[in-house]
């Protein structure tokens, strides 16, 4: 199973090189950062603002919830990919980007254990050509499955709050990752920050530890501010990006994909510059 697993890192990496490709990883030390809701926000953005070809993968295994936040049935799933069906099968599309669901609950713990880290990542490899970017929402934690999606990632990105718990966890993740695979192309995005400061105090927190005991840097992906409107996008199933525009937090994950994409932002047209261009658009 490892040699299996090692090979299609290898294969993937070599596969994003000539397909232009990107497969970007997106874990949490622990649940409860916001992790999902970002990861379905940037694949919004990706594909609505810079015109991505983008797949989404719910990659947590049993416990999968972007089909809440998309407000997508969960019959295609994970589940389905893993044991084997085409993932051309169960790919879904959604505001102008694919999604490959997650799915709730394990019916014994021999399915568990039969659920296959390497039948994904063949599958990946197969679809990597089609798309821009490939989006790998993992599971919060440690586990397989999260150290072997994001070995095969070309950046992993850690969501993490302020929270001290948020931020041990987020560090042992990258700690573990590193020590056992040399793995070090992590971005941090600090979400949920009541203020730019607390999102650089955190950051800095982090990086401190990580270049202290680890001899590494990480990049500052984007801080995310807590919004209070984030419960009625969930409560409507709908991306928050897509109900809040011009939300801060819409804002800073509109940058934090400019950053990724390397892209401008098309600034929008003011008010005048809209007048001019209806009443002499004939000359």
């Amino acid at each position: 199973m490892e040699n299996q697993v090692e090979s299609l890192v290898k294969l993937i990496k070599q596969r994003e090189k000539e397909a232009r490709a990107k497969v970007l990883s997106f874990v949490s030390g622990k649940g409860g950062v916001g992790k999902t809701g970002i990861v379905t926000s940037l694949a919004y953005v990706l594909a609505n603002t810079f015109n991505k070809r983008v797949l989404l993968l719910d990659c947590d295994v049993a416990l999968g919830n972007v089909h809440v936040l998309l407000g997508l049935s969960p019959d295609k799933n994970l589940k389905n990919v893993l044991k084997g069906v085409p993932i051309e099968k169960v790919i879904q599309n959604v505001y102008n980007f694919d999604v490959v669901l997650g799915f709730s609950g394990i019916d014994g713990i021999d399915e568990l254990e039969s659920l296959e880290t390497a039948n994904l990542l063949l599958q990946i490899e197969r679809v990597v050509e089609n798309y821009d970017y490939i989006l790998l929402d993992n599971s919060a934690g440690l586990n397989r499955y999260t150290i072997g999606f994001s070995r095969a990632a070309a950046s992993t990105y850690v969501v993490t709050t302020p929270e001290p718990t948020a931020l041990t966890d987020a560090y042992a993740f990258i700690k573990s990752l590193y020590k056992l695979y040399s793995y070090s192309n992590f971005k941090v995005i600090v979400n949920m920050a009541k203020s730019r400061r607390e999102g650089f105090d955190t950051y800095e927190r982090l990086q401190h530890s990580i270049n202290r005991f680890l001899g590494i840097d990480v990049t500052l992906a984007g801080i995310v501010p807590y919004t209070n409107r984030y419960r009625e996008a969930l409560r409507k199933r709908v991306p928050f990006v897509e109900l809040y525009p011009s939300d801060s937090y819409s804002v800073e994950i509109k940058r934090i994909a400019q950053l990724e994409t390397g892209q401008l932002l098309k600034e929008e047209e003011s008010f005048v510059e809209k007048l001019v261009k209806f009443f002499f658009k004939g000359e």
